[in-house]
């Protein structure tokens, strides 16, 4: 991993900026959605939460580097804070790319906004509101969805990584990090329980932990990694492959020809 830690909006010193919505027990848990409370808390929240979260955004530039024209369009899809387009922008000069950060959020708008004026005002980011299943896509040379699909309904996930192949130009990369399930039950029951573990080792309690997972119950809905090669495979995609995994997190890279 690079020396290069994504800017973080929130002072984690400031204990009303740590994740502790789950921390009390609740009479009835509520569906998990993006709103003011969890934008106040996310940057704690995806660091505790997400394995690897990190280690995926000190790679964007040198994949951009690799992938992305210079001067190239960047969309990131369910952008939340921005965090990629920071990760961007501390790796690359502003001549590089040009940056399009899209969440249905609107307080994850609002703050992603700030947050890249306030961080890389010399780079030319922007973040819109919108649907990724109905936004009218520029042509884009890269585009990232990270940890983004796995909460659009199953059903509308194969006409959205259809749209995004259509988007990208010739010899563009689609990124796609998503949490994932085994598809052999007792793998998948190791995986889970070790990121438990994780969560565990991260702060969270057994409380926090269960109350969470309830909450995400029919609203993250993983797919295994198979599914999601076989849906970049009938999209148009020539190649995918998995360039990283930790635990029940990974992240693909999927090609179009030139």
């Amino acid at each position: 991993m690079s020396g290069f830690q994504p800017m973080n909006p929130c002072d984690m010193s400031d204990a009303s900026y740590r994740d502790a919505i789950f921390s009390t027990p609740l009479d009835r848990v509520a569906r998990f959605s993006f709103d003011e409370r969890v934008v106040s808390c996310f940057p704690d929240m995806i660091r505790r939460s997400v394995p690897g979260y990190g280690q995926i955004l000190a790679m964007l530039g040198p994949l951009a580097r690799r992938h992305l024209r210079h001067g190239g369009h960047v969309y990131d899809l369910g952008c939340s804070l921005g965090a990629s387009g920071l990760a961007l922008a501390g790796q690359l000069p502003p001549a590089a790319f040009r940056y399009t950060g899209v969440d249905l959020s609107p307080a994850m708008v609002e703050r992603a906004r700030e947050t890249l004026a306030t961080e890389s005002p010399d780079h030319d980011l922007t973040v819109i509101e919108g649907d990724i299943r109905v936004l009218d896509y520029a042509p884009s040379g890269m585009i990232l969805l990270n940890f983004t699909l796995q909460f659009l309904a199953p059903e509308d996930r194969d006409a959205v990584i259809a749209r995004l192949y259509e988007a990208l130009e010739p010899g563009g990369v689609l990124v796609l990090s998503e949490k994932i399930k085994a598809a052999d039950e007792q793998e998948n029951a190791w995986l889970v329980e070790r990121y438990h573990d994780f969560k565990r080792a991260n702060g969270y309690s057994d409380l926090e932990i269960s109350q969470k997972r309830t909450a995400l119950e029919n609203v993250l809905v993983p797919d295994t990694l198979d599914a999601h090669k076989e849906r970049l495979a009938r999209a148009g995609f020539s190649r995918s492959l998995v360039w990283f995994q930790y635990l029940n997190f990974a992240s693909l890279i999927a090609f179009k020809e030139d």
